[in-house]
């Protein structure tokens, strides 16, 4: 694991790297674990939120940062035209469930269209030699199985964003057949499970629910305290991104599709999870089940990650009970006033160095 590690993030020095979503949650973490390898980063995403993660801790004064819509595919290519990247890590998404119900057209426009104009920019460039699509454990139909879903089962998600990125699987499915089969370009995508850690704002998620609460001396509320799911920390599947991306690109028949997930002991009720914020809150946080009017939620959600492991060598690392403990101690340290960027990067080395 020690060499696989290092020669990851070696890998990524001074390559020209194209993330969209950049300004998300998720992107905010992937660019700085790209900064420390030393990569040359230009993203695309819409402006960040009034309080972001990427705001915080002003990672748009250190790469090149566009704003722009997915939706607008010319805007979309002279961007990606002028950056000439040889390598595209595509975050741009309306992620939020409940978002979806409330606005369905737009979440396929951004979720569906915004994968088509992405990879219609990698087929136009040339320039590109590895694409990584990131959906979510979500695309499966699901049977409410107490077992995990594998990457050949079939994609049918339920409800419009669920359903949006089975779409996206397809396309970026088609797209690799039709026009990338020579492999020249490799091209995967990575179904992750639930993320958790230091900075995620958005509203209807669990961890910035519970955050919100108890900074506002308020019990938690959780609407599902019965739904299982996968939850990890966001450092691992960025670990998982960059090593299929690094896979790929040395050897294109790695292409394909990965689950990316916990160990089974990552997967538990909503109910336990909030529990494990509270212990490691402290200072008497609780929770109390509100019952819930909204839409349809799965009450059982796995996923099985063992092609990812043999394939690749990838393996989560962090437990459950860590990545909430990290969680908790980066969002107290914000809220201490500290320097969280360092915190940031120190979290990612203590990562990369207990994978060494």
């Amino acid at each position: 694991m020690a060499g696989m590690v290092k020669n990851m993030l070696d890998f990524y020095k001074n390559k020209r790297v194209f993330v969209t979503g950049h300004t998300g949650f998720k992107g905010t973490w992937l660019c700085t674990i790209l900064q420390m390898a030393g990569a040359e980063l230009t993203g695309y995403a819409l402006p960040p939120e009034e309080l972001s993660l990427c705001g915080i801790i002003g990672l748009e004064e250190s790469i090149t940062s566009v704003h722009g819509d997915v939706r607008d595919l010319e805007a979309l290519w002279r961007t990606f035209k002028a950056a000439q990247p040889e390598i595209v890590l595509h975050l741009a998404a309306q992620p939020i469930v409940r978002e979806s119900y409330r606005d369905p057209v737009e979440t396929y426009a951004s979720n569906v269209m915004g994968t088509v104009h992405i990879l219609e920019c990698v087929r136009r460039s040339g320039c590109v030699r590895s694409f990584l699509n990131v959906t979510t454990d979500k695309v499966y139909e699901n049977h409410q199985w107490p077992w995990g879903y594998r990457e050949t089962d079939r994609l049918n998600g339920f409800d419009p964003y669920a359903n949006s990125k089975s779409c996206s699987e397809l396309v970026t499915d088609s797209y690799r057949n039709s026009f990338f089969s020579d492999g020249a370009v490799a091209v995967s995508t990575a179904r992750a499970g639930n993320v958790i850690g230091g900075g995620d704002f958005a509203a209807d998620r669990i961890i910035p629910d519970c955050v919100r609460a108890v900074r506002a001396g308020q019990p938690l509320q959780l609407r599902n305290p019965y739904s299982v799911r996968p939850y990890q920390h966001v450092l691992e599947p960025l670990s998982a991104y960059l090593l299929i991306v690094q896979k790929q690109y040395e050897n294109t028949a790695l292409s394909g599709s990965y689950n990316v997930g916990p160990e089974s002991s990552g997967c538990l009720t909503t109910g336990e999870l909030a529990d494990l914020f509270c212990q490691a809150w402290g200072e008497g946080a609780h929770w109390e089940h509100i019952g819930d009017n909204g839409p349809h939620e799965d009450a059982m959600l796995k996923l099985d990650c063992s092609k990812i492991g043999t394939a690749l060598g990838w393996h989560p690392r962090w437990s459950v009970e860590r990545a909430v403990r990290e969680t908790v101690a980066w969002t107290k340290a914000w809220g201490n006033g500290e320097d969280v960027t360092n915190y940031m990067k120190q979290q990612a080395l203590e990562y990369f160095k207990e994978s060494l």
